[in-house]
């Protein structure tokens, strides 16, 4: 698969669960409303599509640079300054990223040879949770893009004097 199918393949699945969500919690507001029923699933399942829906997102904002960025302290600083600490900051978001791949893959092992069931679902917990470290792959592979980007100077260095509206421009 290349980038750009991972790419369009992420944005699909975005989309479709967050339309699911959405129709799933209009349903159940219906049937509570108008019927005194509802799907016992449906709860579950809204938030097991959040989560995923969370973990993609943030791939995704990572892949467009659509993230907030604090440059108090790095606008100061020069552009070669601000290329390390740009830098500096990919590369303890991939130590975080990869220390939470490796703890949500050992949770993953854990789930699926204890063989634990969601509540309401009929499906095992651990397939419902892949999310955590599939997302969390899917991020450190952004995390790498965006420092490849850096280095090779094809990426702004976010915060750091790209504003795509010009609203922080200074007033005279």
């Amino acid at each position: 698969m290349t980038l750009r199918a991972l790419d369009r393949a992420e944005e699909l699945l975005t989309a479709t669960l967050l339309a699911a969500m959405t129709l799933l919690t209009f349903i159940q507001v219906v049937l509570r409303d108008l019927f005194e029923s509802g799907l016992v699933w449906g709860l579950e399942a809204t938030v097991y599509m959040f989560g995923w829906l969370v973990l993609l997102g943030i791939s995704g904002v990572v892949r467009t640079d659509g993230h907030i960025a604090v440059d108090i302290l790095t606008k100061h600083l020069g552009p070669s300054a601000r290329k390390a600490a740009a830098l500096l900051a990919t590369g303890l978001c991939l130590l975080y990223t990869g220390l939470m791949l490796a703890a949500s893959w050992t949770l993953v092992a854990r789930l699926q040879a204890f063989g634990s069931l969601a509540h309401d679902l009929p499906l095992p917990r651990w397939v419902l949770l892949l999310s955590l470290p599939i997302g969390f792959a899917l991020l450190g592979l952004r995390l790498i893009q965006a420092t490849v980007g850096i280095v090779r100077g094809t990426r702004p260095v976010s915060g750091h004097g790209h504003t795509p509206t010009g609203l922080d421009t200074e007033r005279q």
